[in-house]
């Protein structure tokens, strides 16, 4: 004889999604985004992240570049080339201290990105990348927050032969935007310095975000 057990169904256990944890998510999150439009409100920092405020083209035998210093420790910098953000908040690739871009000076292509924290990093691996740029590289940098606390002699000698002059004078929380080039025989025009001065300051204790741009001559050998 053929039994037939009737019984309860096992169902397929559901996703165990916590309304309360979505609700404190939100709450954070919200409160995260108020924190930092009230900052941006009470420093009057302009915030544009995905735009590159390129005033000019250039000859084609250049390439257009556009560098902004981050501003204070609330918006970070940025880097642009051809109209085209390389570095900045919106590609997840900048950060406090030093940040860095790395073109080809032949072709205008992006062979690096990097940022290295000189308040609570280490010098060294700033040090190894600065020695792995190739002549005929353009090198752009900015700072963010505070760019100085870590940088050593040698450091400063690698970013001074890059054509930087106010590098051998930069000191905590400066504001500090060059382009340079590995190779250059002669100081870079392209760079801009902005001492920390409590008295100055337009952040309380960073000075005002700084930017240059211009047009970059491709690399001749």
């Amino acid at each position: 004889m053929l039994t037939v057990r009737v019984g309860k169904t096992k169902m397929a256990r559901r996703p165990n999604f916590s309304a309360k944890f979505l609700l404190k998510y939100m709450l954070v999150l919200v409160s995260a985004v108020v924190l930092l439009t009230l900052l941006l409100q009470k420093y009057n920092i302009p915030f544009k992240a995905g735009a590159c405020n390129m005033a000019r083209d250039c000859p084609e035998d250049h390439f257009s570049f556009f560098v902004r210093s981050g501003a204070a420790n609330v918006v970070a910098p940025k880097i642009c080339l051809q109209h085209k953000l390389v570095l900045g908040t919106v590609l997840n690739n900048a950060g406090l201290g030093i940040n860095i871009v790395i073109i080809n000076g032949k072709t205008g292509d992006v062979v690096k990105t990097a940022h290295f924290d000189m308040y609570s990093g280490d010098v060294k691996p700033l040090v190894e990348f600065l020695k792995s740029i190739e002549t005929g590289a353009v090198v752009l940098m900015a700072s963010y927050d505070e760019p100085s606390s870590k940088l050593d002699e040698e450091a400063r000698k690698l970013i001074a032969e890059l054509g930087s002059q106010s590098v051998k004078s930069l000191g905590f929380r400066d504001n500090w935007v060059f382009v340079g080039g590995k190779g250059v025989s002669v100081h870079s025009n392209f760079e801009k310095y902005l001492k920390n001065n409590n008295a100055k300051n337009k952040y309380e204790n960073w000075p005002e975000l700084i930017e240059i741009q211009g047009c970059i001559p491709k690399y001749l050998e």
